[in-house]
């Protein structure tokens, strides 16, 4: 089985200009290179990564690219670029050309506009981004998935991918909206979800049955060939780190067969992202 982490970051703290992630978060207020994960990469028999944007910048994409033409196991990046700039289309053609680059993602859970992604004023890029092959990482909390739904809808030759599952309120212990947004979103079969971020949305020392009911919904609309694994690391260091969700993981997906286990820990990735 060849496993693929489907969603990590790396970082420099020095570019971020005080951006999140701030020094009371002392587990990951610091730098993260390819070095500190490639030991985690090889303890776990994980065979390569997608690795994602975490600032709104073309500098930290350029600076992802640059990464990953150096580093084997980056088999994929999502950067980010201003999907309502005039010159949109231009960039994505621009930044489709590495053939690295797979996916792009606007930073949607930091916008005040809930409906943001639904502003018909993005229609250049979101063409753009599907005449070239790339996908569309939401990272969106529950409050932005009727307007990811309008989009959706929208642009039904986007592949999308929901990060983190829209960080339901785990740590509540409730459903709220999130259980039939998820459904209807599900229901179109150009959009994806990712089993990833769950862990830091749980109560501190959580447990495997906190997070079984919303995994198991996941499952239950998406179906284990649209459901995608990620390790959301360095930031899963919040609440347990990268041993800990992975052996949570294997824990609720235990009861699958073997062929949908390999779909969602690595197969799912390679066909979403298109992997080489």
């Amino acid at each position: 089985m060849m496993r693929i982490d489907a969603h990590q970051h790396f970082w420099q703290l020095a570019a971020r200009a005080g951006a999140w992630p701030p020094p009371s978060l002392a587990a990951i207020h610091r730098d993260f290179a390819p070095h500190d994960l490639a030991p985690l990469l090889a303890e776990h028999g994980i065979a390569g990564t997608v690795l994602v944007q975490s600032l709104p910048s073309s500098a930290d994409t350029d600076y992802l690219l640059a990464l990953a033409e150096k580093t084997s196991f980056i088999r994929a990046v999502v950067g980010w670029t201003d999907l309502l700039a005039m010159e949109a289309p231009a960039a994505i053609a621009r930044l489709a050309s590495n053939r690295k680059l797979k996916g792009l993602r606007p930073m949607l859970q930091d916008l005040d506009d809930a409906q943001w992604i639904a502003d018909p004023a993005l229609a250049p890029a979101l063409r753009a981004m599907a005449a070239h092959g790339l996908r569309l990482d939401a990272l969106v909390l529950p409050r932005h998935l009727p307007a990811l739904l309008q989009c959706a809808l929208a642009y039904p030759s986007l592949a999308i991918v929901i990060d983190h599952a829209a960080k339901p309120p785990i740590a509540d212990a409730v459903f709220g909206h999130w259980r039939e947004h998820m459904a209807q979103l599900a229901a179109l079969p150009n959009v994806h979800c990712k089993l990833s971020g769950l862990v830091t949305e749980a109560r501190p020392g959580w447990n495997v049955d906190e997070l079984r009911p919303y995994v198991a919904h996941v499952l239950d609309v998406f179906g284990a060939r649209r459901v995608i694994w990620g390790s959301d690391w360095p930031v899963v260091d919040l609440a347990g780190g990268y041993a800990a969700w992975l052996a949570a993981s294997e824990a609720l997906l235990t009861h699958l067969g073997q062929q949908d286990r390999n779909d969602i820990f690595g197969l799912n990735a390679c066909r979403f992202y298109g992997l080489e």
